[in-house]
């Protein structure tokens, strides 16, 4: 027998297939993150690339480190776990700590996608799912779709579009069954009053604060729940290997 490999009967099964398991979820969970399609100019493909990259290697080691119990793969599982958890936790605390600078990211963040939002069509989606679900126009307000060429209010721009938004800043008419694309046509030619009886005119990151207030218990549940499922794997690990070390100084001294 090798150091690193012993018979199946001879350590816990529990714990063995408790992070076969695991990993099982947990992989679940992390795919998830690749729903992320732009990050203000990065390249979403690098984005998959890499997401897809630690859900191979974690998954690989976990599921491989405890079928085979391979003391390797468990250490290597833990610490690469572990890293994820502190990364996780200091992201958290520096989000409370620099507020605003949070704050003003994600305002170039939505105004940079504005900016590309006919050059992709993913891109154009997640805007549109974006004002769609938290009832908004742009970063700040409808003014801020000056900054694509398309919708700009400047003479130059020939765009049938101009002075105007995408049509899902555009309040929803429950008796409408199609959804009118040219409900935002021109809408920023009329002042202020009369926009917001066709138009969302509150910025997508002042809602973004509200929602997160409103729902602030239930995000901190989910961020919670992933960091003692991460935690719950660690330890899962260290058992499994603390069983394999055990069954391995048995056999030294028989």
């Amino acid at each position: 027998m090798s150091g690193k490999h012993f018979n199946v009967h001879e350590v816990g099964c529990c714990i063995k297939y408790f992070i076969f398991g695991f990993n099982i979820i947990f992989w679940g969970v992390l795919s998830n993150i690749s729903s992320i399609t732009d990050l203000g100019g990065f390249d979403p493909v690098w984005l998959f690339l890499v997401v897809g990259g630690v859900m191979f290697v974690l998954g690989f080691a976990g599921c491989i480190g405890a079928l085979r119990e391979n003391s390797f793969l468990l250490k290597f599982f833990s610490v690469f776990l572990g890293i994820i958890f502190f990364l996780e936790l200091t992201a958290g605390v520096l989000a409370f700590v620099f507020k605003d600078w949070i704050k003003d990211q994600l305002k170039f963040f939505i105004n940079n996608n504005i900016r590309a939002y006919r050059d992709d069509i993913d891109l154009q989606n997640l805007i549109d799912f974006t004002q769609d679900y938290w009832e908004c126009c742009g970063a700040f307000g409808p003014e801020d779709w000056n900054l694509n060429i398309y919708f700009n209010c400047t003479d130059t721009n020939l765009s049938r579009e101009k002075c105007g938004v995408p049509f899902s800043c555009c309040t929803k008419d429950p008796a409408e069954d199609v959804i009118n694309t040219q409900c935002g046509y021109d809408i920023r030619e009329k002042d202020d009053n009369e926009q917001k009886m066709f138009i969302h005119t509150k910025g997508c990151v002042p809602q973004f604060e509200k929602w997160l207030q409103e729902n602030l218990t239930v995000v901190a549940g989910i961020f919670i729940g992933i960091a003692l499922l991460q935690i719950f794997g660690i330890c899962l690990a260290q058992n499994l290997l603390s069983d394999i070390e055990a069954v391995r100084e048995s056999c030294l001294f028989t």
